[in-house]
């Protein structure tokens, strides 16, 4: 049985709200609660493998300390496009 779409949104939102960095729930979460639910369903595929990274790793991309692997640079750039406003 698949997750339904609101129970998939709701457990990406708890995840991004509880990282293990201060940093990224602030930047996750902030950017959850705008995007999520109007994405269509390779988004949410592509955020939920996001949040499988490490924390320490996500930061740096977002902050383009390091430049993120080629499977998340969109949603990268997007992440940090948010961030920054």
């Amino acid at each position: 049985m698949s997750e339904l779409r609101e129970v998939r949104i709701k457990r990406l939102k708890m995840r991004s709200m509880r990282r293990g960095i201060k940093e990224m729930d602030l930047i996750l979460s902030a950017y959850a609660d705008r995007n999520l639910n109007d994405m269509d369903a390779p988004a949410l595929d592509s955020y939920d493998a996001l949040l499988q990274e490490n924390d320490q790793d996500l930061y740096q991309w977002v902050t383009g300390q390091v430049q993120p692997p080629d499977s998340f640079t969109g949603l990268i750039a997007d992440i940090a496009q948010t961030f920054q406003k």
